[in-house]
């Protein structure tokens, strides 16, 4: 289990007084697909980076099945929108890199096929191990840093706008990858997924569970659940009335919330 309990979280950093965010109260169950909305610095990613134990809370904490988190730790691994691979190091041995750190015991051959294996199930060819980042597409760096946090198998996986440098074909293919591989696993076993966005499109395409964030100091605004006979599916998300009703109130809500804060 993998459930998630935030409450009151507050934050802000120690040579500023302004906060970012505000008494964040919510709760996630494990398995779940949390896509994290909001405009462009109302602090998505800090919240993002608080869940992963990067930065401490001021105020509030961060409970995962219980136990208060305390510090970054391999049971959540991180994708970040600049793909975070050592340009020194090739593909394959950014993977194997991770690899060491979550599983010791591992022979090298066993870390060398395991990361092998991961490079092909996010659709990339066996070559690309040796390759260095400089020489693969923005596309097939993200699907090497994919591969790297699935690799690692982290019961909680979190996302920082992995997909915002990408044009809109790539960008549609990995947002398949990644719900390919969230619901490849067990219900008993599926990742929890937190995920930040700014594109309403993309939460509702991804996402069960929807937090939108207002302007700083941040707070949540509005949140949806969407129960899985009512997710959106690529071929119909522009059709169906329920979606588009959704997506509708989910712009009125930051729209709202915009306005709220011209001219201060």
């Amino acid at each position: 289990m993998n459930g998630v309990e935030i409450d009151r979280l507050s934050f802000c950093y120690r040579d500023s007084k302004q906060e970012i965010l505000h008494e964040i109260g919510t709760s996630v169950e494990a398995g779940e697909f949390v896509c994290i909305l909001g405009q462009s610095g109302c602090g998505k990613s800090t919240l993002l980076r608080l869940l992963a134990g990067l930065e401490k809370p001021t105020g509030g904490s961060i409970r995962i099945d219980g136990e208060e988190l305390r510090g970054a730790s391999l049971s959540r691994g991180m994708v970040f929108q600049d793909y975070g691979l050592f340009p020194w190091m090739s593909a394959g041995e950014n993977i194997v890199l991770a690899l060491r750190q979550r599983f010791p015991e591992m022979t090298k051959a066993e870390k060398k096929a395991l990361a092998l294996s991961m490079l092909e199930k996010v659709g990339l060819q066996r070559e690309i191990y040796s390759k260095l980042p400089k020489s693969l597409s923005g596309g097939m760096k993200q699907r090497c840093a994919i591969a790297q946090a699935f690799a690692i198998d982290p019961p909680i996986l979190l996302m920082d706008e992995p997909f915002g440098a990408l044009d809109a074909v790539t960008r549609a293919k990995l947002q398949d990858l990644v719900l390919e591989l969230w619901e490849s696993g067990e219900k008993s076993r599926k990742k929890t997924v937190f995920f930040v966005t700014h594109d309403v499109d993309e939460a509702i395409l991804l996402a069960d569970h929807i937090i939108v964030l207002g302007q700083r100091p941040s707070r949540i605004i509005y949140e949806l659940r969407i129960p899985e006979e009512k997710r959106a599916k690529r071929e119909t998300q522009f059709v169906d009335s329920e979606i588009i009703s959704m997506r509708n109130e989910l712009i009125r809500q930051i729209n709202q919330d915009v306005e709220q804060h011209i001219g201060e």
